[in-house]
């Protein structure tokens, strides 16, 4: 926060300076200053307030500003997106989204507050490079634009010393995980990935039962999501249509190929098409795997292979599984981890008949030599099975730090305190193991892999699903 206390003091200098040409009213009365310059229990200086802009305003962007613009200790300074505004009734969010909706959003917000009503209104940008340039005073950026720009965004962000949160998946490939995550590293920046269930209670009570020996040893996981990629599937490009007023079509673009505009890319159905998005296993593997790699401590796997139907050259297939190998690390054995995309796991024995797994259509089932753990998506309460164990296990102590909430704990650490526990060095690796099984998927090849050096050892023919090309010059 650095930058935002400079800016603040000289804001404080200039105040008094014309406080003081204006003469009898400073000299005869005790100067007037907003409220929220006094601080208090529920107003907090403007030196100690985070500079925070937002990049990418669509359903999810806007939810992360409105978590934000409720921390007192926060101020959305600007927004930034290549859309005015877009109409998202198709999809589960509803509404309609852009930086204008936006914009609205965060002026009433602290227009309707005492302690705010004075702060200047909210910057608007298409570029995000124009606004980091113009805006010197932000601290920190919250990244939620399509995929394919993730990395650009986010490490144009960290460069300039800006603190990032990055919605999930951090990026498309395995290379730009890496590179961003070093980003963040090489820039002593606070980070955090957008899986918000890592915050969750679930997760670690999943850890400290697993590690309580609730279950036994653990070398078999499950964990599965039943919604695909909503663009279905496609062997070429749609045809032409008219951009919409208020888009960017280049920007959009960003470092994908050249192409004319159609309304399957965006708003949403981006994310099924190999140029943009990561598909289902971009969409919820952060959030539904994200146990086993928290509670088992995984590293890289020896290999990774996946079955699929469906995928083409241009969109991502409609239904796959994907199997990762991970050898012993310490005292814990070797685990294979099986992925699935609209798919299920069979039912465990211990299930009565009609039962169903936690969750429904997302979840992660650890399997144990001495019982299984179930959890629904997004890293939800475990359950044990059989049900007796369940009922009759002694919960551990509570050992593992519990957290304030996803975007409070990234707020603390931007401005000194612990790292956020999703940070890119986590999210990011998490991430990687993500986009390894697209590369399995899209090469469709066995991939005995090398973590280290970022390759598999064994073919060529994932390396475009492991490094991207950039065009328009675009570069990270």
């Amino acid at each position: 926060m650095k930058s935002t206390k400079r800016t603040q003091t000289s804001q404080q200098k200039i105040s008094r300076r014309k406080a003081m040409i204006h003469g009898s009213a400073a000299i005869s009365s005790v100067m007037v200053l907003p409220r929220y310059v006094l601080g208090g229990p529920d107003n907090v200086a403007p030196s100690d307030k985070l500079n925070v802009a937002v990049i990418g305003t669509g359903g999810r962007g806007t939810q992360n500003m409105k978590e934000i613009i409720r921390q007192k200790d926060c101020r959305v300074m600007a927004i930034c997106d290549v859309t005015e505004s877009n109409d998202y009734s198709r999809f589960y969010y509803g509404g309609t989204w852009g930086r204008g909706p936006a914009k609205e959003i965060v002026d009433l917000r602290y227009e309707s507050d005492d302690s705010t009503k004075d702060y200047p209104k909210c910057k608007v940008y298409i570029n995000h490079r124009e606004m980091l340039e113009n805006e010197k005073s932000i601290d920190a950026c919250i990244v939620a634009t399509p995929d394919h720009t993730h990395p650009i965004t986010a490490m144009d962000s960290m460069n300039l010393g800006k603190h990032v949160y990055c919605e999930k998946p951090l990026a498309r490939t395995v290379y730009e995980c890496r590179m961003m995550a070093e980003c963040a590293k090489k820039n002593k920046v606070a980070t955090q990935l957008g899986n918000q269930g890592h915050s969750g209670e679930g997760l670690r009570s999943t850890k400290e039962w697993i590690q309580d020996g609730a279950i036994g040893e653990v070398r078999e996981v499950h964990a599965w999501t039943k919604s695909r990629a909503r663009v279905g599937r496609r062997e070429g490009f749609p045809e032409a249509q008219p951009v919409p007023e208020g888009l960017d079509w280049d920007l959009w673009l960003g470092p994908a190929k050249k192409r004319p505009y159609n309304i399957d890319y965006t708003p949403y159905t981006w994310r099924g098409w190999w140029d943009f998005g990561t598909g289902s296993m971009g969409d919820f593997f952060c959030h539904n795997a994200d146990p086993a790699f928290y509670a088992l401590e995984l590293g890289h796997p020896t290999t990774v292979e996946a079955t699929q139907y469906g995928n083409t050259d241009f969109t991502f297939p409609l239904a796959s599984m994907v199997y990762y190998n991970f050898p012993a690390r310490g005292n814990m054995p070797p685990v294979k981890l099986t992925w699935y995309t609209e798919m299920m796991p069979s039912l465990p024995e211990e299930l009565a008949p009609g039962e169903e797994l936690v969750g429904g259509g997302q979840g992660i089932l650890f399997v144990g030599s001495k019982g299984k753990i179930m959890c629904p998506g997004w890293a939800g309460d475990p359950v044990l099975l059989p049900h007796s164990l369940n009922e009759n296990y002694k919960r551990p102590a509570k050992t593992i730090v519990r957290s304030k909430g996803h975007h409070r704990d990234w707020v603390d650490a931007c401005k000194g305190g612990e790292p956020a526990s999703a940070s890119f060095e986590y999210g990011g690796f998490l991430t990687e193991m993500a986009m390894l099984g697209n590369a399995a998927i899209g090469s469709g090849e066995k991939l005995y892999w090398d973590g280290k050096n970022m390759k598999a050892t064994n073919t060529d023919k994932a390396e475009p699903f492991l490094k991207p090309e950039y065009h328009n010059g675009w570069t990270i």
